[in-house]
């Protein structure tokens, strides 16, 4: 068994897909709408689905936001070097949460940015 992808509802899929690809670097992996059930769904990820888990966006027809509720934590991507991945985000216009430095009660180096819907997504520094 494998995590094949994690879903997020999103209000705009186009603001989205820039985000997730020109901020995070992602790819857009195949996209398709569904008329029938009015959506639209977009898979995105740094490689392809037949080897790594990959972010599939919902987008359900006229409905622009959502309530993220209490229960939901956050999208983690590993990087090199957090500082400079928190700093890259920042230069393309992509919102900090947290700037990069060591975890509470901890010394794993991660930051926090968010997402267009406000979704947060933590950068982790690889474990060498």
């Amino acid at each position: 068994m494998r995590i094949l992808h994690t879903m997020l509802r999103v209000g705009n899929l186009d603001r989205s897909i820039r985000f997730y690809t020109e901020i995070l670097g992602m790819k857009l992996l195949r996209q398709q709408d569904y008329p029938r059930g009015e959506f639209t769904l977009a898979f995105l990820g740094y490689g392809d689905e037949s080897e790594q888990t990959v972010l599939e966006l919902t987008y359900n027809w006229g409905v622009d936001r959502y309530e993220l509720g209490t229960g939901y934590g956050h999208i983690a991507l590993e990087v090199d070097d957090v500082y400079q991945a928190a700093a890259d985000v920042k230069a393309r216009g992509g919102p900090i949460l947290r700037e990069a430095g060591p975890m509470n009660a901890g010394t794993t180096i991660i930051a926090f940015i968010e997402d267009p819907d406000g979704y947060p997504i933590e950068l982790i520094g690889k474990k060498t």
